[in-house]
């Protein structure tokens, strides 16, 4: 498959993805205020409750981060630097974007910037363990 029709591929499935956490938050949001009314049981359902908050906030914050970088990948493509290193300007290999689509740097300048403690490689590359950095 040339790059162009795998890049076209790629935005579909960015598009997709993006879609589905836009509803997974819409719905995590949904569950908390829906949680928060209800009037809570006893002591042992209302740790339930606060533990089951906790989780959901962790992951409607992970999956912010992961929309956020989707986002950011779907921009890149209409401004037609996708799949562009944003430290070397070389091209990201169709691979290493096949397994993480909203990589902005190659994995020579990833593992460079990881060496230097740079933030931007964990921003752009780790979404779920790191800190995200706007």
């Amino acid at each position: 498959m040339a790059r162009k029709d795998a890049l076209a591929n790629m935005r579909a499935i960015l598009i997709k993805r993006r879609d589905a956490l836009r509803s997974a938050l819409a719905g995590d949001l949904t569950m908390l205020r829906d949680l928060h009314d209800q009037s809570p049981g006893d002591v042992i359902d209302a740790a339930y409750d606060t533990a089951q908050d906790e989780v959901n906030s962790q992951l409607a914050e992970v999956e912010s981060r992961e929309l956020a970088s989707i986002e950011n990948a779907l921009e890149r493509m209409k401004e037609g630097t996708y799949g562009q290193c944003e430290v070397c300007g070389g091209k990201i290999p169709m691979a290493r974007l096949d397994a993480l689509p909203y990589a902005t740097v190659c994995i020579g300048c990833q593992r460079e910037l990881e060496r230097s403690g740079d933030s931007r490689g964990r921003r752009a590359e780790e979404p779920i363990g790191g800190e995200l950095e706007l």
